[in-house]
């Protein structure tokens, strides 16, 4: 569940919400990406309409919706894990501009920073773990929620 914190900054940036047709394409594809509908992550991506949400120097995405009207998410995903060799579970959040970005990881909920690079090798070596927990901690540090 989003925390209250999340909540309110949707309210007032006026991110939409989806009508019901919307909505269930939205449960289809994540679906598809094997997302617990229960999870913080899927109810991010339920609440909210549009591409992507900036913050902290880059775009975020929801990745229902480039699921449903672009390629970009599936290319993204299967470089994570045939460039990157990221585990299956791990899906990108943005589009690793700079050479950096975000990952969700589908089976524990945690979020995951990287760069190419020495954070790169430290985790793909078990030496970097996910600096998030979970998606509502991530989230409140993407939009600098205090």
């Amino acid at each position: 569940m989003l925390s209250e914190k999340i909540k309110e900054l949707f309210r007032q940036k006026g991110y939409i919400s989806l009508t019901e047709e919307e909505k269930q394409d939205y449960i289809n594809a994540l679906i598809d990406l094997d997302i617990p509908l229960e999870s913080t992550f899927a109810d991010f991506n339920l609440a909210t309409y549009g591409p992507t949400f900036s913050g902290r120097g880059n775009e975020l995405y929801n990745v229902c919706w480039f699921k449903i009207y672009s390629d970009d998410l599936e290319y993204s995903i299967e470089s994570a894990h045939k460039v990157l060799k990221l585990p299956e579970a791990y899906i990108p959040l943005d589009s690793f501009e700079a050479e950096g970005g975000f990952f969700y990881n589908r089976k524990t909920g945690e979020v995951l920073e990287l760069e190419l690079g020495q954070k790169l090798i430290d985790f793909q070596n078990g030496k970097l773990q996910p600096q998030w927990e979970d998606f509502n901690s991530f989230l409140e540090w993407y939009f600098e929620i205090t």
